[in-house]
Parts: C-alpha cells; sequence; structure tokens
C-alpha cells in the first residue's frame, strides 16, 4: 500500500490469536512514546508526530484488530469490546517493552483503551498526553450526538458504516476544520475500509459506546473512570481541537476538572483531527511538554 508522508516499515505479532499491525520507530533503548489512536483513524493519524520524534524517541503506533492494516477478524471470531482492546494493547506491550516506562498519547477510543491499560500498570505511566477523547462515562450534560445515534440504529447503521463508508469519510470531511484535508491524504484514511468486510471494527466501536450498565463495555469504563485520580499527580497536557464535532470543549472541560494542575492547548480553529489540522502547533506544545518533564525528574 503507497501511502503519502508514511515512510514506515510495518510490523507484526500474532496478539491473542490475531495478527497486529504497528510501528515501532527510533532508538529501541530510548524513551518510549506509545500513541493510540481512535475509530476510525488508524497509525496514520500519528505519521508526522512519529517522522518529528523517532530520531530521539521510541514510537510505538499500533492498529487495534479490524483498524488499520492489522487483521479484520469476524465477529464470531473477535469480540470488539474495550476489555479485548485493552488485553490486546497489554500484551503487545509484553512482548514489546515490558516493565519500561511509558508516556501515552491518546486520541478518541485510544484514549480509553489506553486509560483501561495504565491501570493496570499505573507504576510504568511517566506521562500523558490527550487529544479530543475521553475515559468516563458520557457526561450528564452531553447526549449522544446525533451522528452516533443515527449510527448506532438497527439495519440503517450498518448500511450506513458498512454499506456506504460514511463514518471514516464523514470523519476525514468534518473532523479536519482550518481547510479540507487533499484527496490522497483522504484516500490514505480511508483505504483500510475499502469494503463491508473491512469496516466491521468501525461498527463494532461504535456499538460499544456504553449508554446504560447492561451493555457489555459499562462496566469496563466505570473502572476507567473511578482510576483516573491515580494519574493526578502525573505530567499530564491536553491537547484539543475545539471544533471538534464530538469531543467539544465540554468533554475537556471534564478532563480539567478531574486534572485541575494540567497543562492545556486550545486550539480554536482545529476539529477531532487536530494533528491534520495543527500538526506543527501540536507536535511542538508536545516537545515541550516531554522536555520540561524528563522522565529522570
Amino acid at each position: 500500500m503507497n501511502l503519502p508522508e508514511y515512510p514506515f516499515a510495518s510490523q507484526y505479532h500474532t496478539v491473542n490469536g490475531f495478527r497486529m499491525h504497528y510501528l515501532d520507530e527510533g532508538p529501541r533503548e530510548g524513551e518510549i512514546l506509545l500513541m493510540l489512536h481512535g475509530n476510525p483513524s488508524w497509525s496514520y493519524l500519528y505519521r508526522k508526530p512519529v517522522l518529528a520524534w523517532r530520531d530521539r524517541y521510541r514510537c510505538i503506533v499500533p492498529d487495534h484488530i479490524g483498524m488499520g492494516l492489522s487483521e479484520k477478524p469476524t465477529a464470531a471470531a473477535y469480540p470488539y469490546t474495550l476489555a479485548r482492546r485493552i488485553d490486546d494493547l497489554d500484551a503487545l506491550m509484553e512482548m514489546l517493552a515490558p516493565d519500561k516506562p511509558l508516556t501515552l498519547i491518546l486520541h478518541d477510543w485510544g484514549g480509553m483503551i489506553g486509560m483501561g491499560y495504565a491501570l493496570r500498570h499505573p507504576a510504568r505511566i511517566k506521562r500523558l498526553v490527550v487529544m479530543n477523547t475521553a475515559a468516563f462515562h458520557l457526561p450528564s450534560n452531553i447526549p449522544l450526538p446525533w451522528q452516533l445515534r443515527l449510527a448506532r440504529l438497527p439495519v440503517i447503521g450498518p448500511l450506513l458504516i458498512r454499506g456506504a463508508n460514511a463514518f471514516c469519510r464523514g470523519a476525514i470531511a468534518c473532523g479536519v476544520t482550518r481547510d479540507p484535508a487533499p484527496p490522497e491524504i483522504k484516500t490514505a484514511f480511508l483505504a483500510p475500509y475499502a469494503s463491508w468486510r473491512e469496516r466491521l471494527a468501525v461498527m463494532h466501536f461504535v456499538e460499544d459506546i456504553p449508554l446504560g450498565p447492561d451493555e457489555p463495555s459499562y462496566a469496563t469504563v466505570s473502572a476507567i473512570e473511578q482510576g483516573l485520580p491515580r494519574f493526578v499527580n502525573l505530567p499530564i497536557l491536553f491537547c484539543w481541537g475545539m471544533r471538534d464535532f464530538i469531543f467539544d470543549g465540554r468533554f475537556l472541560a471534564a478532563w480539567i476538572e478531574r486534572f485541575p494542575e494540567a497543562e492545556t492547548l486550545r486550539i480554536e480553529d482545529a476539529g477531532h483531527y487536530l494533528m491534520e489540522d495543527a500538526a506543527a502547533e501540536v507536535i511542538a506544545a508536545i516537545s515541550a511538554f516531554l522536555k520540561r518533564n524528563p522522565l529522570n525528574a
């Protein structure tokens, strides 16, 4: 697959029975930056920071199972739940870098997966960078956005997400707000999701948003939310695209309420894919944050 701005050697590892694709760039003994994408993106989202940092940091960027260049199993073979996502990440990192300190860089569903993983290994987590995501239940003052309500409807949801590829197309179209993403970049974001079969995980990520205690991932999200205070003393940076059509400023406020000492970069005209809208600003802010908070401090 020929992808612009993605000159990386693809790595693969069998994780809990399925082939997971990931990037592993930079010095093997360097500080590890673990970057986690969400739905419907993939490791392509982090191509610019990896290029910027791989000379001095070890950049590990997995594609969740069913996403990006990872294997795309059927729903009968793979559960597509948050808990399994955390299990997969745990297994991958146990193979790649057991017991080493980590900085987590999180976006969209990567926030929930990453913080679930962090709660299993709190002593290893040294810094957090949080971008347009959540790691808690939907706040009471925020209704589920209409786009997600529509996507969760029986029959209609699968036809939109798996049939018309509307979720992937809509994300790259509406999630970049300064200037439209160039056609070749849109094509690259969409490339792993070219067929009905390849969009299964995209649909299941939407369906896995827990809105009530009877839903499969509700207890997992509850445990993650309750565990967040364990990280209140870590260096934390929030980078937020304020024009996000899903994770808007109210989500940022919910994070700040939990972590009032964190640093915050608000990018007023950036959308959900702030790494597309404002990569230079975000990379510079994260680079400065890492330098201000060295691991040996």
